[in-house]
């Protein structure tokens, strides 16, 4: 489905108020619940924590799993999609980024939109970066401050800037 540049940008001020609400004001649980389901325009799993604040640019191409705990100051660049399988950690102050512009000046308003992908039991580390394109394998580990720039196979850690293997997880 295509949507056109007027409909994301009502969706985008949209979810700025919202989250506006969101990190200024005090919530319960299930009310941030409540409002990141109407940012992502879907109803979220009660086993999803998350704490805030909490960003993001767009909100509607998000997916949320279950038994997800994503920590404070995490910002989600969602245009070209993110999604978060059960029972995934997210850090304090990690970026799940999926756009990027383009390399050419001349194209350089112009945007690229690759899916990320943390699949499950994925544990992000704090400050980390997933950039446009990764995804993150089955049991792996990004390392705090980590920049990813490839996918990281299932049952791996890695860690550096760019982001590289440094060990496998025991099974």
């Amino acid at each position: 489905m295509k949507m056109e540049s007027n409909e994301i940008h009502q969706i985008i001020e949209q979810n700025q108020r919202l989250l506006q609400n969101l990190n200024t004001q005090r919530h319960c649980e299930c009310e941030i619940r409540q409002l990141i389901s109407e940012i992502i325009g879907a109803q979220i799993s009660d086993s999803v924590e998350i704490r805030l604040p909490f960003f993001t640019d767009y909100g509607r191409n998000i997916k949320f799993g279950k038994d997800i705990f994503i920590n404070s100051n995490v910002t989600m660049v969602d245009l070209g999609g993110i999604v978060i399988e059960d029972h995934v950690f997210i850090g304090p102050g990690a970026y799940l980024i999926s756009v990027n512009h383009m390399i050419d000046p001349k194209r350089r308003k112009e945007l690229s939109l690759k899916k990320v992908r943390l699949e499950k039991n994925v544990w992000i580390g704090a400050g980390a970066k997933i950039l446009p394109g990764v995804t993150v394998g089955e049991n792996s580990i990004v390392a705090a401050g980590a920049v990813v720039t490839k996918s990281v196979p299932k049952n791996s850690v890695v860690a550096g800037v760019p982001a590289k293997i440094i060990k496998k997880v025991a099974q």
